[in-house]
């Protein structure tokens, strides 16, 4: 690469860390050419030779279980005059998984809980093919490879039945990472486009390369190279060679050695290592040596990582105004997508340039701009600028006049789609900024005149109409609504002799507003603080510029006023101590469907409300827009008060035998909300059972169902963070909206996009980070594509009493006092 180039590489491709250049040599491992030759020999080298005993036992347990449910599946098959004995047939075997166990998500799952008995040897193809393929080939167990294999006895099929289960989940867990290494394996030139997309989606979850365009991810997916070593101890590159590849660890830990120095830092799963070395086109700086066993690597060759560079300067336009870059545009190579925005500067341009002309309605780009517009662009910027391109770079200077009427057209029609896009999406926001409405009544006084003139211009009015009507004149259902920035809300207030008011203050009170209006009802001058005090005693001085302060109440939070002098005096309520009995009483009667139903309505409608801008600003930082995010709050509270409830009931019963039937009563109703599809509350109740104040209660567990124990381990394997949570994410794949989704990591996942990446480079706001973020609100749009059937109950002989119990819940919110009763119920064994 020419020196420049280089530069602008290193810069767009920098690691994390600065000591890590390092790669691979020639003598350690295969290259291009031989790869593509002959892959049987380089991929052998990486399947395991002698399988481990979990693997093993699989192994005997899926073909016992078989030999009991369906024998005729394992016999001897003809094929082209030639007999194979005792055999099974891929797509076979792929059926019967997806037909023992729920935990089994697709065909391409199933196919990787089967390659990975092949890559440990207990299964093998028979032409010892190493890839399991869902068609008519031909597999044998290794307990068949022997002519006089022995068949299972009664006792061996009820053991088989017994374990498949646990067996099956086991395989489920680690099925995808063998299916991933199954396509990585493959040659690049003979991956599918499915393979590239399976890739490709493993990509985005990787931390080392959360920095890089979507473009270049997808580059990646097609010369990505799987690479293994199996002892620790084994030395990948020595300090002073030359570089040849990049590195992303996808599994173990390497340690980076600099001569004199020893090992001068660790590097983990997600980390990478080798790229400098790469774009400076220098000696490694440090030796990278496995810290474990069974170590595996994601490698880029040199050539391939240079070619991916070169393309992606080569693919990118930059329109400049006055000798700086105010729009970067970037070529991509799906045909679903005529061109990538990376960053932009001025906005008049970009919305002329890059929508008016670039990007049909439909575009996926316009949904970007829309969703997070007031990152760069608020209302007070974006309606004016809409009304300019409208009205002054709607007209053509050239052609016939039919030409230039086409023209004209098209462009007032793109704008107000865009614009009729942004005012469908806002909702009630629209009332919460005068600018908004009067810009939609302006647009429909332009159009309105246009349309005498423009006669398919017309044919856009009744929509624009539509929405003005109902935000014009806008009346509140008597179902649930969302918290909007400009409603009131009654917010009680204490004092320190726990004496309260009660004042009414907008929802985007700021501190300081809240504290006034404190201090003016209760008569006083002095100053005063607002505290945000929790149940074990922790203080939170609020600042007089939080806005929505009420907010930051957790689940037993109170907010208090004091003088500076009584600070220190401050205690909790006793009622935020929570309950001192359970309720089980109250619910052990209560349909375990029906409770799960019933909190399924009621996280369905706190979902609901949960604007997709709100998303943005909890991101951002609402502090930052002076915008609300209450509904996001409260959904998230929920999710926390479930979690404490399951925690609370638990370590409040006294007695073992109803301990353990509140356990299964708790499982049921994960499995019922799972079947709800609500898997906030799902994960919140599996969280409660996993915290330390429940997990600990051995007695209690022991004595549970082995039933009920298997259940639960299936469960609480959906909460696996490895791989990016993959094992979550496989699951709502699956799941057809309504879907109340695992809010949290939708979160987490925004919250990474933004921590991980710049809003603005070199002063052009970037694009790439406004469009990671606004998938994520996509998919939290998806979940809420279809309504959830709210009248479709479960036969109940209560429901308004279940109703209300599930939204009434009451709970102990403090840690150190849920430990104090988990060890009085059983105290730490000697």
């Amino acid at each position: 690469l020419p020196s420049h180039k280089r530069q602008c590489m290193a810069g767009l491709l920098a690691p994390p860390y600065g000591v890590m250049d390092s790669g691979a040599t020639n003598d350690r491992m295969p290259d291009k050419e031989n790869l593509n030759s002959d892959p049987l020999s380089f991929m052998s080298k990486h399947l395991n030779k002698v399988p481990s005993e979990k693997i093993l036992r699989a192994e005997k347990v899926l073909r016992n279980a078989i030999l009991a449910r369906a024998p005729h599946m394992i016999r001897d098959r003809k094929y082209h005059l030639k007999t194979y004995r005792q055999c099974c047939v891929g797509t076979e075997l792929v059926d019967w998984l997806l037909q023992q166990s729920s935990c089994v998500h697709s065909r391409a799952h199933a196919v990787g809980m089967w390659q990975v008995l092949l890559e440990e040897g207990v299964l093998n193809h028979v032409d010892h093919e190493l890839n399991f393929q869902d068609k008519y080939l031909f597999y044998r167990f290794l307990d068949d490879e022997e002519e006089d294999a022995v068949l299972p006895s009664d006792d061996d099929k009820r053991e088989a039945e017994e374990e498949l289960q646990e067996t099956l989940l086991f395989l489920s867990q680690i099925g995808p990472d063998a299916h991933m290494r199954m396509i990585l394996r493959k040659p690049p030139g003979q991956r599918t486009t499915e393979d590239l997309e399976i890739i490709y989606d493993e990509l985005l979850h990787i931390k080392a390369l959360s920095h890089l365009s979507n473009t270049v991810k997808r580059e990646l997916a097609g010369v990505l190279i799987f690479e293994s070593h199996a002892k620790a101890g084994t030395v990948l590159f020595n300090q002073g060679e030359e570089g040849t590849s990049w590195y992303i660890i996808q599994k173990g830990s390497v340690n980076v050695v600099i001569y004199g120095k020893g090992v001068v830092c660790t590097l983990h799963e997600g980390d990478d290592f080798g790229k400098l070395a790469l774009v400076n086109d220098a000696p490694r700086a440090a030796s990278i040596v496995l810290r474990e066993d069974n170590c595996h690597f994601l490698r880029v060759d040199k050539e391939d990582f240079n070619r991916i560079l070169r393309d992606v300067e080569a693919n990118t336009v930059r329109l400049k105004e006055h000798d700086q870059d105010v729009l970067v545009l970037q070529k991509s190579l799906r045909p679903s997508r005529r061109v990538n925005s990376q960053q932009m500067s001025n906005i008049y341009i970009y919305i002329y340039f890059f929508f008016i002309i670039y990007f049909s309605p439909t575009d996926p780009a316009l949904d970007d701009f829309v969703l997070m517009h007031c990152v760069f662009m608020p209302i007070s910027q974006l309606c004016p600028a809409l009304l300019r391109v409208c009205t002054y770079h709607s007209q053509a200077s050239q052609g016939s006049e039919q030409e230039r009427l086409d023209y004209s057209v098209a462009s007032k029609r793109r704008v107000f789609s865009l614009a009729l896009r942004w005012a469908t999406l806002q909702g009630h926001h629209l009332l919460e900024d005068d600018t908004a409405l009067s810009f939609l009544e302006e647009l429909h006084g332009f159009v309105s005149n246009d349309a005498r003139v423009l006669r398919p211009l017309k044919e856009l009015l009744p929509e624009l109409e539509r929405i003005l009507k109902q935000y014009s004149g806008e009346e509140r259902l008597a179902k649930k609504q969302p918290i909007r920035s400009f409603d009131d809300i009654l917010l009680k207030v204490y004092c320190s002799d726990h004496t309260y008011t009660t004042i009414r203050v907008p929802v985007l009170a700021t501190g300081r507003e809240v504290t006034a209006a404190v201090a003016d009802k209760l008569g006083s001058t002095e100053e005063l603080l607002m505290i945000n005090l929790s149940s074990s005693g922790e203080k939170q001085i609020l600042k007089p510029n939080d806005v929505s302060v009420f907010q930051s109440l957790g689940v037993n939070g109170r907010m208090f006023a004091c003088s500076r002098e009584q600070l220190d005096s401050l205690n909790p309520l006793a009622e935020q101590e929570g309950p001192s009995t359970g309720s089980m009483s109250s619910f052990e009667l209560m349909s375990s469907k029906d409770l799960a139903f019933q909190m399924t309505q009621y996280d369905w409608e706190l979902f609901s409300c949960v604007h997709e801008y709100e998303l943005v600003y909890h991101t951002f930082g609402r502090q930052a827009y002076r915008r609300s995010t209450a509904n996001l709050e409260l959904f998230l509270k929920r999710f926390n008060q479930v979690q404490l409830w399951v925690v609370t009931e638990v370590c409040l019963c006294g007695t073992l035998s109803k301990r353990v039937q509140l356990l299964k009563k708790f499982i049921k109703i994960a499995a019922h909300c799972r079947e709800f599809k609500n898997l906030n509350s799902f994960f919140a109740i599996i969280m409660g059972m996993c915290n330390p104040a429940v997990s600990r209660l051995s007695q209690t567990w022991e004595k549970l169902p082995s039933k009920f124990k298997k259940f639960y381990s299936e469960f609480e394997s959906f909460l696996d963070p490895s791989r990016n949570h993959r094992a979550y994410r496989l699951t709502v794949a699956k799941m057809e909206p309504p879907i109340i989704p695992f809010m949290p990591l939708l979160i987490k996942d925004m919250t990474f996009t933004h921590e991980g990446n710049k809003t603005f480079v070199d002063g052009l706001v970037n694009f790439e980070k406004m469009r990671l973020i606004a998938n994520t609100i996509r998919a939290v749009r998806h979940c809420r594509s279809q309504l959830f059937n709210a009248e479709v109950s479960p036969a109940s002989k209560n429901p308004q009493e279940v109703r209300n119990y599930v939204r009434q819940l009451n709970v102990i919110d403090n840690q150190r006092t849920l430990s104090q009763l988990s060890f009085r119920l059983e105290p730490r064994r000697g």
